[in-house]
C-alpha cells in the first residue's frame, strides 16, 4: 500500500519541537514533502536531520507568524522548493513558557503577544498560503485548536484559552470562505498534552493529574496521540469534511 501522502506538498509551521516535530515526522513517513517553520534553524535542526536519515524531502524557514513580511516570505518559500502547496498545518503558537494564574493577573502585553501569534499569526499564514490553494483549486487546512477553551482550567490560562477559542471560528469562518475553491478547513483540539511546553511548566504532575481525571481514557496525552486524525484531515479520506473540530482528548470534551 503507498502512503497515503505520497508526494504531497505540506507546510507545518512550529514544527521544531512538540506536536510540530510529531507531525514533519509522520507526514514524511506517509510520503509528504515538507516545508516547515521556526523561530530557531538550530533548533529544527534535530527534526531535519531525522526526516532526511529516513529518506524524506524536507526544507526549513525561519518564520515569525506575527510577521505578515515573514508569511509572504513562506509562500515563495513554498513555491520555489516544490511549486505548489497541499496541505497547510497552523500548529505555531506560543505555549511554551506558560504558566497558570488567575483570570485577573495576566497583563495586556502577556494578551498582546499572544494573541499576535496564536490568532493573528494563524489567519497571516492562511493569508498567504491559501491563494496558493485557490489558484490549484485544491487544498487542506489544519489548524491546531486546543479543548483549553472548553474545560474549567480556561481561567487559569485566560489569553491562551482565549486565543484557542477564537482559532474555532477562524476555522468554521474558513471552511465558508475557502469551500467553493475545494479547500477543506478543520482543526485538533488536543488535551493536555506531554510536550516539551507543557513538561516545562510548574506543577506540570499536578495538572496531567488533574487533567487525566477529566479524561474517559486515563492515561497521559502523548503528540503522537494527535498524528493518525492529522494524516486523516491531510488526505482524501477526508475530502467531504470541512469546518469541524475534532476533539483528541482522551474524552473530556464530548460533543
Amino acid at each position: 500500500m503507498s502512503p497515503v501522502l505520497q508526494d504531497k506538498v505540506a507546510i507545518i509551521t512550529g514544527a521544531s519541537r512538540g506536536l510540530g516535530r510529531a507531525f514533519a515526522v509522520r507526514f514524511a513517513q506517509e510520503g509528504a514533502k515538507l516545508l516547515l517553520t521556526t523561530t530557531d534553524p538550530e533548533r529544527a535542526e534535530g527534526t531535519v536531520k531525522e526526516i532526511k536519515g529516513k529518506g524524506g524531502e524536507v526544507a526549513i524557514i525561519k518564520t515569525d507568524i506575527s510577521v505578515e513580511s515573514d508569511t509572504q516570505k513562506l509562500a515563495e518559500k513554498v513555491m520555489q522548493e516544490y511549486g505548489r502547496v497541499d496541505i497547510l498545518i497552523n500548529n505555531a503558537a506560543i505555549w511554551y513558557g506558560i504558566e497558570a494564574k488567575p483570570w485577573d493577573i495576566w497583563t495586556a502585553e502577556e494578551w498582546d503577544r499572544i494573541f499576535s501569534v496564536n490568532v493573528k499569526g494563524t489567519w497571516l499564514v492562511c493569508k498567504a498560503i491559501a491563494p496558493l490553494m485557490v489558484k490549484q483549486s485544491s487544498g487542506k487546512i489544519i489548524n491546531i485548536a486546543s479543548n483549553v477553551a472548553r474545560v474549567p482550567a480556561a481561567s487559569f490560562f485566560m489569553p491562551y484559552s482565549c486565543g484557542k477559542g477564537a482559532i474555532y471560528t477562524l476555522t468554521h469562518a474558513l471552511a465558508h470562505a475557502l469551500g467553493s475553491s475545494n479547500i477543506n478547513v478543520n482543526a485538533i483540539a488536543p488535551g493536555y498534552t506531554a510536550t516539551e511546553a507543557s513538561l516545562n511548566q510548574a506543577g506540570t504532575d499536578q495538572t496531567f493529574k488533574l487533567a487525566t481525571s477529566e479524561q474517559s481514557i486515563q492515561r497521559r496525552e502523548e503528540p503522537t496521540d494527535l498524528i493518525g486524525a492529522a494524516v486523516f484531515l491531510a488526505s482524501a479520506d477526508s475530502d467531504f469534511m470541512s469546518g469541524q473540530v475534532i476533539y483528541i482528548d482522551g474524552g473530556t470534551v464530548m460533543l
